[in-house]
């Protein structure tokens, strides 16, 4: 009995020392992250809100890690599509999802293929951003006022764009339409560019759109701004009433964007990522080209986004039951 005891006892120190040298190596492999190029995956179109805050951040961070970090779009069903890709990749920091507010939006309106609680790593709240309700630059609305008092007197008639069913965007229109008494019909697209396309040309009357995707076009008189969405004025838009000044109370709805790793990320490589991020978030020229898409960067722990994140569904939760709100 002793011999044989013995012998599996000598039989298992191999494997032990494999384990051991199995967790050194992870160990050793997070403390070089990143080693080689990040793909961070935007859920949505090129030229989108989203897309245009993820390439400027994406840019300080390899110039602060010495790697290359690559900008991957996959569009569509306001963002599942590429959540669904980032959930299934290796959880090894060389995948991340940059998502945004509909993020939280998601899991309250439809069925998803992946768990947004189970199958992802939040690590860092990246930008807050106001959205701001535009119009074709010869729309005959110059305020919201304008647009409310319209569509008051013609149920159903004018309509509303969004990046996709159930993004911030359709949100913030389904909010407005219950708190003005308005009836309007819903135009959804598969990103944010689409959708400034249609409305700058006049197909569609009215869009949230993402102030990182619109706001040089209100500067550039592309685009007609009616309002902003947050609680108060945007300093880029001193002029422009806040949808709560035009008769709208308690209004303050804000996308937010920010890093995510599939689940099984190791704590160090999480670790690492956030404060890459944290790190190129505090630099001079990016803070400086934010700021010049009305982005205000924030640079969160990956805790305190967890946080904000479970915050935000049960906020958006509650939404969707008060205004019954359907996709799809």
């Amino acid at each position: 009995m002793k011999k044989t005891r013995y012998t599996a006892l000598a039989a298992l120190r191999p494997l032990a020392a494999v384990i051991g040298l199995a967790g050194a190596f992870g160990a050793a492999h997070a403390a070089g992250y990143p080693e080689q190029p990040i793909t961070v995956v935007v859920p949505y179109s090129a030229g989108g809100g989203a897309d245009n805050a993820a390439r400027i951040i994406a840019q300080g961070m390899g110039e602060v890690a010495g790697q290359s970090v690559v900008i991957e779009n996959k569009g569509g069903a306001s963002g599942a599509i590429g959540a669904a890709y980032v959930a299934r990749a290796k959880p090894d920091g060389y995948t991340v999802l940059y998502d945004a507010s509909a993020f939280s939006i998601n899991p309250v309106l439809r069925k998803l293929p992946y768990d947004a609680k189970k199958d992802f790593v939040p690590v860092s709240q990246a930008i807050s951003v106001p959205n701001i309700l535009v119009a074709a630059p010869g729309s005959a609305f110059n305020s919201l006022p304008d647009f409310i008092k319209a569509a008051r007197a013609n149920p159903g008639k004018y309509t509303f764009a969004s990046y996709g069913p159930g993004s911030l965007a359709q949100m913030a229109a389904e909010l407005l339409k219950k708190d003005a008494g308005v009836d309007m019909v819903h135009v959804p697209y598969k990103g944010g560019a689409p959708a400034i396309v249609d409305v700058m040309g006049g197909q569609v009357d009215i869009y949230f759109a993402n102030a990182a995707s619109s706001l040089n076009y209100v500067s550039g008189g592309k685009l007609k701004a009616l309002a902003v969405s947050s609680a108060k004025r945007m300093p880029e838009l001193p002029n422009v009433a806040t949808v709560g000044e035009a008769g709208i109370k308690d209004f303050d709805v804000e996308e937010w964007n920010g890093f995510f790793l599939p689940a099984g990320a190791s704590p160090e490589v999480v670790a690492k990522l956030q404060d890459l991020v944290q790190k190129a978030l505090a630099r001079p020229d990016t803070r400086e080209k934010l700021a010049k898409l009305g982005l205000t960067p924030v640079g969160s722990s990956a805790a305190d986004f967890a946080k904000f994140v479970d915050a935000e569904q049960i906020r958006w939760a509650e939404v969707v039951k008060t205004n019954s709100i359907t996709v799809n």
